[in-house]
């Protein structure tokens, strides 16, 4: 099948949600407190979502390659061109570091040195959390995932001109597929504690990448269902049918269970440790952000499972999509609360640090109007705007822009190549795939 040609009007709706985004991000810079807490926080959230999906796609792709999975390579250049995004979450995350290394932000309460020579905690970790290892590790470990994806992506794309009956470029993909398996396993892992976890910077959980990579793979599920429905609807993918949305939503039924299962089993080890360093973490997040708390489990659990419970709804595209968009929608949520109660913290320590002698107002997460907080940062649940307690619309306009950036940057890859593989060992399984 030849690549695809994007419609002026698909084209125009995503122009839409970019300046949406872009005004978002203008509206959000414009009404935030000196030090731009919300700008940089909605910055961050968005990058590492959406960067992690891209890793997940490419990660996903390889665990098939390995393990000689072919159900799914009728469509797996869509996995190819989200992996491609890759590219630009290395510019988005570049951004970030750059902050950290020349103070434009104040994300990371360990990135201030005065603070970190006065706290023994943030002393003993920072071997670790530091500019430099933020900055040139960090971006080392997001070049690595964006060399490995255009590797894949090349063998692919040259499988279909070069191909032949030895298996020559399937095995080279299987051998690169497998270097990076590992790769990705222990690199994610240190990056989502450089970029997410380390806004609690007093905080820590050995399960902490484990929950995060799987709000963020189930994120990638859903999206592809999205878009391979797209696809169909706009005339291509005619080899798509519903066992392989079956899978799909087998995927996203099971992973939402695995996520549940490491939120569950990270909350009650903590719960049941009882240590004042690692409870902190929920009791802030329950008192003073229950919409967030709870709401995280209504939605990424409760909803999915009820509702793909049923066999027979895995292949119906209204429910897919309607299922789909709650799981994007509410991982999104997830992150969003993995960043914000921190960093509303670190902002009131860097306003009490920097302005010591101001009032008692001008000491209210620096007068950011975000939320009231005490003198230990804590937020009160009592009084809460939208930005930190709760998603707002400026929020909401930003994330549509950085989805228009990842669909276009996916539709882009598309348009590139054929979307099915043509010789590919495995084609004729995906295309004849039935129960």
């Amino acid at each position: 099948m030849n690549s695809i040609q994007v419609p002026s009007r698909d084209k125009l709706i995503l122009g839409i949600m970019g300046g949406i985004g872009v005004i978002s991000l203008i509206a959000i810079f414009m009404n935030d407190d000196e030090h731009h807490t919300r700008f940089w926080t909605n910055f961050l959230h968005n990058s590492v979502f959406f960067t992690l999906m891209a890793l997940m796609a490419i990660f996903f792709l390889c665990v098939s390659r390995v393990a000689l999975a072919g159900w799914n390579v009728g469509f797996k250049r869509v996995w190819e061109a989200m992996s491609q995004f890759l590219i630009v979450g290395f510019v988005l995350m570049a951004i970030i570091a750059l902050g950290v290394f020349f103070n434009w932000h104040h994300l990371y309460h360990w990135a201030d040195e005065s603070a970190v020579k006065t706290d023994v905690i943030l002393t003993g970790k920072s071997g670790f959390l530091n500019k430099y290892f933020y900055t040139f590790v960090g971006l080392g470990i997001l070049g690595s995932w964006v060399f490995f994806a255009r590797r894949m992506r090349s063998l692919s794309i040259d499988e279909d001109s070069h191909g032949d009956n030895h298996f020559k470029h399937y095995k080279k993909m299987k051998f690169w597929a497998g270097i990076f398996l590992p790769i990705a396993g222990f690199s994610s892992a240190a990056a989502i504690w450089l970029w997410v976890m380390s806004v609690d910077a007093h905080w820590y959980s050995t399960m902490f990448a484990w929950y995060c990579s799987a709000s963020c793979f189930v994120s990638m599920i859903a999206l592809t269902i999205l878009l391979l429905i797209y696809l169909k609807n706009r005339g291509y993918y005619h080899n798509v049918n519903a066992e392989h949305f079956h899978d799909l939503g087998k995927f996203m039924f099971a992973f939402s269970i695995f996520w549940t299962y490491l939120w569950f089993s990270q909350y009650m080890l903590i719960w049941y440790g009882n240590v004042g360093e690692e409870t902190v973490y929920f009791q802030t997040r329950i008192k003073e952000y229950p919409i967030l708390f709870y709401g995280n489990l209504v939605i990424n659990f409760v909803l999915p499972f009820l509702i793909l419970m049923r066999n027979d709804n895995k292949r119906k595209y209204g429910t897919l999509i309607l299922v789909s968009v709650i799981v994007f929608l509410g991982h999104w949520l997830d992150i969003f609360q993995m960043i914000k109660p921190g960093a509303l913290h670190t902002a009131h320590e860097v306003s009490q640090h920097v302005m010591p002698n101001a009032t008692p107002a001008a000491h209210q997460v620096i007068e950011a109007g975000v939320a009231h907080a005490d003198a230990h940062g804590h937020v009160d649940a009592a009084h809460f705007k939208s930005g930190f307690t709760i998603p707002g619309l400026p929020e909401l306009g930003l994330m549509l822009g950085f989805l228009a950036l990842f669909i276009a940057t996916t539709l882009h890859f598309l348009s590139k190549a054929a979307l099915v593989p043509k010789k590919d060992p495995f084609i004729h399984e995906s295309l004849h795939h039935h129960v």
